[in-house]
C-alpha cells in the first residue's frame, strides 16, 4: 500500500505540474511572445557519430526521444503489474481490463461517426482513447479520503492497460515506410536484449547501451521510435542477484530512478512543446468541425460512456465487483475523468496529422476542452457524492 501511495503523491504532483506547463504554453502561444515561442520549438539539435547522423529540432527530441523513455517507465509499470502487481491475476485485471476496452472502442466509434468519409481525419480515430494517469490522479488527489483507496487502484490498473492499448495501437496504425536494414539491427538488437535476459544479466548498463543502438535503429526504421523503449522494458529482468548473490530488482531499481524525471521533467517539457495553441486564429465554426467535435465527444462523452457502461455490464453480469467501499456514483465519477487524455491524445496527434497545422490546431483544443470538461465534471460527481448505492 505504501508503493502504491507513493506512486499516487508523484503522479499527483506531475498532474499539477503539466497544468502549469499547459498554461505557460498557452500564454507564450497566445502573447507577443508567440514568435520566440514558436523559434524556440524548432530550434535544431543535431547528434553525429562518424556517419549516423540525427538531426532534429526540440520538438522531435522531445516527441521522439524523452518521450521514449516516458514509454520506457510505462513499459516498466506494465511489467511488474503483470508478474505480481494489480494486472497479475484474471480477477484483479477483469474490471480496469474490461472497462479499458469499452474506454478505447466507444470513443473511437465516436470519432470515426463524425469523420469516416474523411481518410486523413479519420487516421485521428485512437486521439479521443487514451486517459492521462497524472492529470487523473491529480484530480483525485484533491478530494482526499471522499475517494476509496481500492478506485484510485482501479484507476491506475485501467490507465496502465490504457497505455498497453495505446502502444500496440501506435506500433500496429502509426507506422510509416519502414527501412528494411534499421529493421535488421533492430531485432538484432532486441534478440541481445532478451539473450541478457535469459542468461540472467543484472548489470543496468547493459541493457541501456544495447537499448540506446535499438532506439537508434528503430528511429531510423520508420517504426516510431517511443516503441523501443516499451521493448527494452519488457526484457529488464524483475529479479535477479548481484555479484554477492544477493537478490536484487533491476527494474524496479530503473522504474523508481525514472519516475522523478518522467513526471517533473519529461511530461511537462512535452507538455511545453505540445499544447502550446494560437486561441487567435481559431474560430467556433472552426471547433464545430468533424474533428475537434470527434475528439471533444470522444473523449467526454465516449470515454465516460465505453468505462462506466462496460464496467456496469461486467459487475452485473458477475464477470467482476465493484471496487471494494466504492459505489456507483463513485465509479461514475471516475469514468468521467478517464477522459482526461492529454499527454497520450497529444502525442497520438502528432503521429495521426504528420502536418501540424493541417487541421489549423483544432485538434489540440480540442484535446484541451475534452479533458478540461471531463476532469471539472468528474471532479464535481466525486465531490457531490452522497454515497448512493444505486442505479436506475
Amino acid at each position: 500500500m505504501k508503493v502504491i501511495e507513493e506512486f499516487i503523491q508523484k503522479e499527483s504532483a506531475s498532474g499539477i505540474l503539466l497544468i502549469f506547463a499547459t498554461i505557460l504554453a498557452l500564454l507564450l502561444s497566445n502573447t507577443f511572445m508567440s514568435p520566440l515561442y514558436e523559434s524556440l520549438l524548432h530550434i535544431p539539435v543535431e547528434i553525429r557519430v562518424g556517419s549516423l547522423r540525427l538531426d532534429k529540432s526540440l520538438y522531435h527530441w522531445v516527441n521522439d526521444g524523452l518521450m521514449a523513455i516516458f514509454f520506457l517507465l510505462i513499459g516498466l509499470e506494465v511489467k511488474r503489474e503483470i508478474l505480481e502487481g494489480h494486472l497479475s491475476s484474471l480477477r484483479q485485471i477483469a474490471l480496469p481490463g474490461i472497462a479499458a476496452i469499452g474506454g478505447m472502442l466507444v470513443p473511437a466509434l465516436i470519432y470515426l461517426m463524425f469523420n469516416q468519409n474523411h481518410p486523413v481525419a479519420a487516421n485521428g480515430w485512437a486521439i479521443p482513447t487514451a486517459t492521462d494517469i497524472a492529470f487523473a490522479l491529480g484530480i483525485l488527489s484533491l478530494l482526499g479520503k471522499r475517494v476509496p483507496v481500492s478506485l484510485k487502484i482501479f484507476l491506475m490498473a485501467l490507465a496502465i492497460i490504457d497505455d498497453l492499448g495505446a502502444i500496440i495501437i501506435i506500433a500496429i496504425f502509426y507506422t510509416t515506410d519502414l527501412s528494411t536494414l534499421s529493421i535488421a539491427i533492430a531485432m538484432a538488437s532486441l534478440a541481445v536484449l532478451i539473450a541478457l535476459n535469459m542468461l540472467g544479466v543484472t548489470k543496468k548498463a547493459a541493457y541501456f547501451i544495447i537499448g540506446t543502438v535499438l532506439w537508434v535503429s528503430v528511429l531510423k526504421s520508420g517504426v516510431h521510435a517511443t516503441l523501443a523503449g516499451v521493448a527494452l522494458a519488457f526484457t529488464i529482468p524483475l529479479n535477479g542477484k548481484d555479484e554477492n548473490k544477493q537478490p536484487i530488482s533491476p527494474l524496479k531499481d530503473i522504474e523508481h530512478n525514472l519516475h522523478f524525471w518522467v513526471a517533473f521533467l519529461i511530461l511537462p517539457l512535452f507538455a511545453f512543446v505540445n499544447a502550446g495553441v494560437d486561441f487567435t486564429e481559431i474560430s467556433l465554426k472552426q471547433m464545430s468541425g468533424p474533428v475537434p467535435l470527434g475528439i471533444m465527444l470522444g473523449l467526454f462523452v465516449g470515454k465516460q460512456l465505453g468505462v462506466f457502461g462496460f464496467s456496469w455490464i461486467a459487475i452485473k453480469l458477475k464477470l467482476a465487483k465493484l471496487p471494494e467501499g466504492s459505489n456507483w456514483l463513485q465509479l461514475y465519477g471516475v469514468s468521467v475523468l478517464t477522459g482526461i487524455g492529454f499527454t497520450m491524445s497529444l502525442f497520438i496527434v502528432s503521429l495521426a496529422f504528420e502536418d501540424d497545422y493541417i487541421f489549423q490546431y483544432t485538434d489540440k483544443l480540442a484535446i484541451l476542452v475534452g479533458s478540461f470538461m471531463s476532469g471539472v465534471i468528474g471532479y464535481l460527481v466525486l465531490k457531490k457524492n452522497q454515497n448512493t448505492s444505486k442505479i436506475p
